[in-house]
């Protein structure tokens, strides 16, 4: 870490005149009033990793700002003029509703131009998947989001996507990143904007998004028969009320109930501690609504709307949260089945999930001889593979534990536009059945397993943290357990080897993946421990994933608890409370 006197010193470049009026008067309240605001501002760079930036805005090289986002727009203007050369380039910028988003988003823009490219702007907020959509759309060569997805109202962040609709991948991610690097000044910036060069894209693209989320629909005439089903959706003061709206109306849906306190775009988020899908707290005025209103359904977006939250009755009509894994298993059970029903199979589709979701849609997927590929954590191996395996083979859906789902390859991200329609056409096909959701997912659950996952985040802040969550992924692959809550160990996935061992014969096979930073522990007892540090955030994740079988559904709750107990014994045995 720099000292402090090279922090004051580093500080101080940012008085000079090429910094607008504003930083400088922040830069310098810090270095007269706020010493430890000083070091958090200035003793690093936020770095432009391969998911772009992400962080709290305010002045300094460790800051979300105009000029931190000016260097990687420049980078990245480098790498796309080296890759495209200098005519014709065309790029896409979307923004949510985070605070200073707009200003980001334009600034970004007139970077842009001003290396000569055009770009599509949107002219108010909008979804990150419509972001995706528009690059494929309108044939451009690169794109950005403004948003830093859930986290708190002081961060904002920066995604760049490539020309096949998704995030960058290798090997322009580390390219791109090292381009970024070269950019030692924010003189090296160019900020003269050319405004005949921006688009400004509305309507005529909504309409065209919408039309292809339309197309996802397999049961339309069962929801002209199930359009009162009662839906009480919440964007959380986010951009998803531009789009899932229209597009439930568009499905034929009739009886949807917005949350007013939280269908205004806000980016401080003023109903919420977290404005996260996965949060009880983010569905609670959600949930008291749809009780209120005797309502069905209930959805919930995240700010960039492209991950999705629901909770559904269940067997006493009380509502309760269904997790990402169950969310995805409930869209992938209905997907292959109507697929299956309507003929539609012409024997190579597949659906995408990553190593950490639950198996329980890999069995799904074998029922119905779908193939089912397992990527790494991250929407852009999604989007990876569908580029990769385009004209060979259909993609149908995919999705991932932490509330993300995409159905069909007309977007190359996540997108809770469409997953939201399509939750509410899965509730409407189970009700024409006599079912509700919940009773659906217990359907599920008879025939292949009861499968229930939890996540649990280890956070270890600054340079210590970061040493010790290395510390622990250093001890589990140097003395892995042999055994964890008196359940044999069978097997160790290690996809930074790219090894898989086969802990009884010891036979060692090899993993086609690329390199990422993840152990998975495999039990004799069918239970399945991931272990990773965040991409994004100072913490390790565990995942734990266990099964059993399910005799009846009147004993889905105590079949329930004995797998609540496995797990906490596997944490408790892994000394992780």
């Amino acid at each position: 870490m720099l000292s402090l006197s090279s922090i004051k010193k580093k500080a101080r470049t940012w008085l000079g005149d090429e910094f607008n009026e504003e930083t400088r008067k922040e830069v310098r309240e810090m270095l007269e009033k706020d010493e430890k605001k000083l070091i958090d501002a200035f003793y690093q760079d936020l770095e432009f990793g391969t998911g772009g930036l992400r962080g709290i805005m305010g002045a300094g090289t460790n800051r979300m700002n105009i000029y931190t986002l000016g260097m990687a727009t420049q980078g990245l203007s480098n790498y796309i003029l080296r890759q495209f050369g200098e005519r014709g380039i065309r790029v896409a910028v979307a923004y949510d509703c985070r605070n200073n988003s707009r200003y980001f988003a334009e600034t970004a823009a007139d970077i842009f131009t001003a290396n000569g490219f055009d770009v599509y702007l949107f002219e108010s907020l909008r979804p990150t998947p419509e972001l995706s959509f528009a690059i494929r759309y309108y044939k451009c060569h690169s794109g950005v989001v403004i948003t830093a997805s859930h986290n708190p109202p002081e961060y904002n962040g920066y995604k760049a996507y490539w020309n096949d609709g998704g995030q960058v991948v290798a090997p322009h991610d580390e390219a791109i990143i090292e381009e970024v690097r070269k950019i030692q000044s924010v003189s090296d910036i160019k900020f003269k904007s050319d405004k005949t060069k921006i688009r400004i894209l509305g309507k005529e693209t909504d309409d065209a998004f919408l039309k292809e989320v339309i197309k996802m629909s397999l049961n339309p005439d069962i929801i002209k028969r199930h359009n009162d089903i009662g839906i009480v959706y919440t964007p959380i003061h986010g951009s998803g009320i531009k789009l899932v709206p229209p597009a439930l109306r568009l499905f034929g849906f009739r009886n949807i109930i917005n949350v007013p306190e939280q269908e205004k775009p806000d980016g401080n988020f003023p109903t919420v501690k977290s404005p996260n899908p996965e949060e009880p707290g983010a569905l609670k005025l959600a949930i008291e609504t749809a009780a209120k209103n005797g309502s069905d359904l209930v959805m919930a977006t995240d700010p960039d709307a492209d991950r999705l939250g629901i909770a559904v009755r269940n067997k006493e009509g009380e509502f309760v949260l269904l997790n990402g894994n169950q969310t995805c298993a409930l869209l992938i059970y209905y997907i292959l089945s109507q697929y299956k029903e309507k003929n539609k199979y012409i024997g190579n589709e597949y659906i995408i999930k990553t190593i950490v979701t639950t198996d329980l849609l890999d069995r799904i997927a074998e029922k119905y001889n779908v193939e089912c590929f397992n990527v790494l954590t991250g929407f852009k191996f999604f989007a990876e593979l569908i580029r990769d395996l385009e004209g060979k083979k259909k993609f149908i859906g995919g999705g991932e534990e932490s509330y993300g789902f995409l159905p069909g390859d007309y977007v190359r991200d996540k997108d809770a536009v469409a997953s939201c329609s399509m939750v509410a056409e899965t509730a409407a096909w189970a009700k024409s059945k006599g079912k509700s959701l919940f009773s659906l997912l217990i359907d599920i659950y008879l025939e292949y397993g009861l499968y229930k996952e939890k996540l649990i985040n280890i956070v270890r802040k600054g340079a210590d943290g970061a040493n010790e969550i290395k510390a622990m992924m250093k001890g589990y692959r140097n003395h892995p357990p042999k055994k964890i809550n008196n359940s044999k160990v069978i097997r160790i996935n290690d996809y930074e080897t790219l090894v898989s061992t086969d802990c009884i014969t010891g036979e060692k096979t090899r993993i086609n993946l690329i390199k990422s930073d993840v152990l998975q522990f495999f039990l004799e007892d069918g239970s399945k421990i991931s272990v990773r540090p965040s991409g994004t955030e100072p913490k390790i994740k565990f995942y734990f994933s266990v099964n059993t079988g399910l005799e009846s559904a009147a004993a889905y709750d105590d079949t329930m608890k004995l797998l609540d107990e496995r797990i906490e014994g596997i944490i408790n045995d892994m000394k992780l409370k």
